[in-house]
């Protein structure tokens, strides 16, 4: 059984990819302080990133658990989702409300991807 651990420290690896797939750890955004537009652009910029390091990309997405802070940011995350995501490539999909490890952040998402 092989399992390939990236960017690891003493509590969570980035991303873990096992058969040829990798889950990707809860990403989110660079600057906290920004609105949810500029939340999830650079949260999903950070998705773009790490799918990249290990071979993969967003067209291969095969799930993705989004969290926001608040519903009322559902349409704006939308919007920047809707064109992120490759016209038939869109994953499995959840969103949910969920109280964030952090007071400013407004969106979080954990993707799992085929590699």
């Amino acid at each position: 059984m092989n399992i390939g651990r990236h960017q690891t420290n003493a509590r969570t690896s980035k991303v873990v990819v096992h058969n040829n797939v990798a889950y990707l750890c809860g990403q989110v955004a660079e600057d906290a302080s920004a609105g949810i537009t500029e939340q999830t652009q650079t949260m999903l910029a950070k998705v773009d990133a790490l799918l990249e390091s290990v071979g993969s990309d967003r067209t291969r997405m095969l799930a993705a658990t989004i969290y926001l802070k608040n519903m009322d940011d559902f349409a704006a995350l939308n919007e920047v989702w809707n064109d992120w995501v490759p016209e038939g490539h869109a994953p499995a999909r959840a969103c949910v409300q969920a109280a964030m490890a952090r007071e400013a952040l407004l969106v979080e998402i954990s993707v799992t991807a085929a590699c």
